[in-house]
């Protein structure tokens, strides 16, 4: 619980809440808690789960992978558990995946980056990317200020 009247700022309560939890139970390579998953445990901003990641990272005791992660360890030394893909393409390979379902239908809205960064539990640039993926394929267009739609069938992707 994090001491919020106190002398020491909570990202750096943070930071040594995540570092005793490396010590006592991870290994180099294992995941660590992503900044969404801080924000909901501590209750606070994404402002303050960065910074006591980067307190973490400038010690040399994590490592950030755009698009997969954090991890326990140095980059490169540490060998880290891999996905078989990136993340973002795992993200668009499932709304593709609604979509053909009939989940999703054409010419309606997809649901937005607030709840993709939510259900997905994943950085914005993570889902922008996604996005543009899904785009580049064909499965989605993007209407400015409206939002996001699934593209009609005959634009689909042929498998």
């Amino acid at each position: 619980m994090l001491d919020r009247e106190g002398d020491t700022h909570p990202y750096r309560q943070i930071s040594e809440i995540i570092r005793s939890r490396i010590v006592d139970a991870l290994s180099p390579g294992d995941p660590v808690a992503s900044e969404a998953e801080i924000q909901r445990e501590f209750g606070v901003a994404r402002t303050t789960a960065r910074r006591a990641i980067r307190v973490l990272r400038d010690e040399g005791l994590i490592h950030t992978v755009q698009g997969e992660g954090t991890f326990v360890g140095v980059p490169n030394e540490a060998p880290r558990i891999s996905r078989k893909i990136p993340l973002y393409q795992h993200i668009a390979a499932d709304i593709a995946q609604r979509i053909k379902a009939g989940e999703l239908l054409p010419r309606r809205p997809i649901p937005g980056e607030t709840a993709l960064l939510q259900q997905h539990d994943v950085a914005r640039e993570t889902v922008r990317r996604a996005m543009a993926l899904l785009r580049e394929q064909g499965w989605v267009y993007t209407v400015p200020q409206r939002g996001s739609y699934v593209s009609p069938e005959e634009s689909w992707p042929k498998e």
